[in-house]
This record gives C-alpha cells, sequence and structure tokens, in this order.
C-alpha cells in the first residue's frame, strides 16, 4: 500500500479503498499532481466521478479522528502543522526517505533534499487531498 493510502486509511478507515481513486482526480486543482497518487485503476475514474461526485459519501472529520490518534501516541503531535506529527499519529514511517516517497506519489518537483520546504507542501497536499475524498478540516488549515 502507498503511504498516501496509509493515511488514507489512519484517517476513513478500510471503505478508503475506493475513495481515493475517484475522489483523487476531483483534487486536480495543483495541477498535476491532483491524480499522481492514483493507482493504475484511475482509467475508470474520471467517468465515475463526473456521474457520482460523491463517491465517499460520508463526511469525516478529520481533527476528530487524528486528535484521538494523537492522544493514543502520549507525544506532543501537532498533526495542523506537520506532516511528520500527522504520520506519526497515524502510525505511519515519518522517515525523510517514507516522506521523499510520498512526495514521489504525490507529484512533487522541488528539491526533496530541502525537507523543510518539501514538508510544507506535503501537509498542504495531504489536507487538499483529504478534504477533495470526504475529509471536514478545521477551518485553520488552509487547503
Amino acid at each position: 500500500m502507498s503511504i498516501f493510502g496509509k493515511i488514507m486509511s489512519g484517517i476513513f478507515g478500510s471503505k478508503a479503498d475506493a475513495a481515493p481513486a475517484s475522489g483523487g482526480s476531483a483534487a486536480g486543482s495543483s495541477g498535476s499532481t491532483g491524480a499522481g497518487w492514483a493507482q493504475p485503476s484511475g482509467s475508470a475514474a474520471p467517468a465515475a466521478s463526473s456521474a457520482a461526485p460523491a463517491a465517499p459519501p460520508q463526511s469525516v472529520d478529520v481533527a476528530a479522528i487524528l486528535d484521538k490518534a494523537v492522544a493514543a501516541q502520549k507525544e506532543k503531535l501537532e498533526w495542523r502543522t506537520s506532516i511528520v506529527d500527522l504520520m506519526k499519529a497515524l502510525d505511519i514511517d515519518s522517515s525523510l526517505a517514507a516522506r521523499k516517497e510520498l512526495a514521489k506519489e504525490l507529484g512533487y518537483s522541488g528539491d526533496t533534499n530541502d525537507s523543510a520546504t518539501m514538508n510544507v507542501w506535503l501537509h498542504k497536499q495531504v489536507m487538499a487531498k483529504l478534504a477533495a475524498n470526504g475529509g471536514k478540516l478545521p477551518p485553520e488549515i488552509k487547503h
């Protein structure tokens, strides 16, 4: 499973397997990065998304899920601003190598050795994709 797939599963549960393919193409506001993580089955997604844009019918409260995950970690994690902390909250490998892999999945074209810039971009992209797939984000999170 891709790293972004693990994030989706951590937030949306096992139903996330169907949601990214149809919701990912709707997140095209970032240019070519919108469907960069889509599975090969993405070829059927554009037709399905135009007929049924509400593939993830339920709205999932991302903050409630991640706040609960942070509480279970017994560590102060700032998932609202940090991709590393978001990944840690979900028990996903947050190493630089894992973040570089996530950046590749999401179509990052910048310098992956500039981890600060990459991390900010990753957090913004993940938040946008969560929102595009039915995630309800707190108003302070811009996507």
